[in-house]
């Protein structure tokens, strides 16, 4: 197992063992599970309510707007938390805050658009 492909012989053997656990895992799981289907264990459930009328509904596009939004904000906070951690070392300077900046400036565009769009107001 030594050389190049040696490398890839190992990832190809722990890969297999994984797809071997995971199967097995998965056929233990199918024959000693009990399965009795009944007409109620097949009716949809949703939040305890029975279902009525077709399965189609529409959302407002406001709400995809939200999550949208939400990105925005989790993506701010996964650069912004490490940034922090680490601005103070050694060999960070003030070419790493000029691009936090650059990235806050980009951040804060698109919450102004947003804004400007009244898409913030609950109205």
């Amino acid at each position: 197992m030594d050389g190049y492909f040696g490398s890839y012989a190992v990832v190809g053997a722990l890969l297999l063992i994984g797809v071997g656990i995971f199967a097995g895992a998965m056929t233990a799981n199918r024959l000693l599970r009990p399965h009795r289907p009944t007409p109620e264990k097949l009716l949809t459930y949703e939040c305890g309510v029975d279902p009525v009328g077709e399965g189609w509904a529409q959302s407002h596009v406001r709400y995809y707007v939200f999550a949208y939004l939400y990105v925005v904000f989790a993506v701010d906070a996964v650069f912004l938390f490490p940034w922090a951690t680490v601005f103070a070392a050694p060999g960070f300077g003030v070419a790493t805050l000029v691009e936090m900046f650059v990235f806050l400036g980009f951040i804060a565009l698109g919450i102004v658009y947003a804004w400007r769009k009244n898409v913030l107001g609950w109205t």
